[in-house]
């Protein structure tokens, strides 16, 4: 089977977990015999750096491109010029526009910004409609049996694809709008996301939390969604016994995005808690976002800035090395579909300590979490399971047999018997 999947991050530019999510997929479903088109946006900035030709819309049909992140040879990775990011909201785009009408090459301004239909869009909406063109135009190919595409920002190109071939649609649900944020969602973005819902042939959420939150939320009818559990590489690239860590005291870490849906207020006022009481605590925060220079202001202001570190955005061997470090892995995201970090650390022997919003609790019914609100409650959490070695062990003993059912090879079948359902 072929299959046709559009996505807005893929390694080697990975800015949260979708990437991550997608390469796993994208790799097993490969190792698993079926072939897959992969296309996304791809900001002209990061071209030819990474080993990508940018193509325009004009130019597809004319040839494929392989991506030279470690792929089966049946991926292939288109990526068209757009100043789509993950991740990105309205008020973005414009910035990131100027700032990419200036990219140059030589003097002259490059080629490679100029895509589709030869201009940007005014705005994030028209720019997602623009992609929904390359969609188009992949849907008059004819060498793909089904469609996939992840989250709001590909709906319109899927839908676009499934018009003009009749190929049926698959949408994969990572995130809402109401995870990213709260009870104040964009009307437009989940205008898109209804669009996008009510056109699949079938819908993969990536936990039952979030399929609870499409059926009443979005009216979707429990059948047409399949509820697929993300995987998480059992790759380790640091080797813990060569790390020294070059202080002695206990380490507590949140990875993720520092934005209004991850919660990182309230990992820093509960380390605030707990650094008033146990100054041998060190305590990072690791990761970019709009609430970043927030967090900076109110760690000085709560005066804990000589315990609590800011690393931002890290990936690969340097993200691996700060699991390694930790005594301590804690996620307060106040409305997570699944997170990935948690599994990640967890490859590392670290205990976890999740909030009862996240879909990742569904898979670890022997792990601590807590409403991510409750501070008192994160603070003496943490505590016990950083002092306490035997309640320590018992946690990581625990862990690990949840981390051994969690491949994306289990993944990738499970999508392929979605697949085969819808084509049938």
């Amino acid at each position: 089977m072929r299959v046709l999947m559009f996505g807005w991050e893929f390694p080697p530019l990975i800015s949260g977990g979708l990437g991550t999510a997608c390469y796993g997929m994208t790799k097993h479903l490969a190792e698993n015999g079926e072939d897959v088109i992969f296309v996304m946006p791809r900001a002209s900035s990061a071209v030819p750096r990474d080993g990508y030709r940018v193509l325009s819309a004009e130019d597809v049909g004319e040839g494929s491109v392989k991506d030279p992140f470690p792929l089966p040879p049946n991926v292939t990775v288109w990526t068209v010029a757009s100043p789509l990011l993950p991740y990105m909201q309205e008020t973005e785009y414009a910035p990131l526009l100027q700032k990419m009408s200036e990219f140059t090459t030589d003097g002259k301004p490059s080629e490679s910004i100029i895509s589709m239909s030869g201009h940007y869009a005014h705005n994030l909406f028209e720019e997602v409609q623009r992609f929904a063109e390359v969609g188009w135009r992949m849907g008059a190919r004819d060498d793909f049996d089904v469609i996939h595409a992840h989250d709001w920002m590909t709906f319109p190109a899927g839908i676009a694809a499934k018009e003009r071939s009749g190929k049926p649609l698959i949408v994969h649900i990572h995130a809402t709008e109401y995870d990213r944020t709260g009870d104040h969602p964009n009307e437009r973005i989940l205008e898109v996301e209804r669009r996008g819902l009510h056109a699949a042939d079938q819908i993969v959420a990536v936990s039952h939390r979030t399929k609870r939150l499409l059926e009443e939320r979005y009216r979707i009818a429990s059948h047409r969604i399949d509820v697929i559990h993300n995987g998480v590489s059992q790759e380790k690239l640091v080797d813990p016994m060569t790390i020294e860590r070059g202080f002695r005291e206990k380490l507590v870490i949140f990875v993720g995005r520092i934005t209004l849906q991850k919660g990182p207020e309230y990992f820093l006022r509960a380390a605030a808690k707990v650094l008033r009481k146990h100054p041998n605590y060190r305590f990072v925060m690791c990761g970019a976002g709009d609430m970043l220079p927030r967090m900076i202001e109110e760690a000085a202001q709560l005066r804990i800035t000589r315990r609590f570190h800011f690393t931002g955005f890290l990936r690969g061997e340097a993200l691996d090395r700060l699991y390694s470090m930790a005594d301590l892995f804690v996620m307060t995201s106040v409305s997570e579909p699944f997170g990935l970090t948690p599994f990640e650390a967890m490859r590392y022997s670290v205990p976890v300590i999740v909030s009862k919003q996240t879909g990742a609790a569904e898979l670890l019914p022997h792990s601590v979490q807590v409403d991510f609100w409750d501070l008192d409650a994160l603070e003496e959490m943490i505590i016990d399971f950083c002092e306490n070695k035997r309640l320590k062990s018992d946690l990581v003993h625990a862990q690990e047999g949840t981390l051994l059912g969690m491949s994306w090879n289990r993944v990738a079948e499970q999508l392929k018997l979605v697949y085969q359902r819808v084509v049938r």
